[in-house]
């Protein structure tokens, strides 16, 4: 019976200890959750730049071989059809 003390005064330290250790790791998490957060604010963010950028590149493509430029003439008759077919479709939803 003497070692029951011991026994319980050591079992109460490891508890301390493992409380700490679990605060630690409870802040560790919800810093770890902020910037997780943060970084898919910042990915949307550029995402959403990054598909702005591809359409103002092909917009300019586009006006560029409408300038004359030889390398994007395919694309850019190939964008007029599609614009000629959607118009003719709209034409034609309004006739009915």
């Amino acid at each position: 019976m003497n070692g029951l003390p011991e026994i319980v005064d050591s079992l109460e330290y490891k508890l301390k200890q493992l409380l700490r250790k679990m605060e630690v790791l409870e802040k560790r998490n919800r810093e770890l959750e902020s910037k997780l957060s943060e970084s898919a604010m910042v990915n949307g963010s550029q995402h959403e730049e990054i598909m702005m950028l591809k359409k103002q590149n092909e917009t300019l493509k586009m006006a560029n071989s409408l300038l004359g430029s030889d390398d994007n003439k395919r694309e850019t008759k190939l964008k007029i059809n599609s614009l000629i077919r959607e118009i003719d479709y709209c034409i034609a939803q309004l006739s009915d």
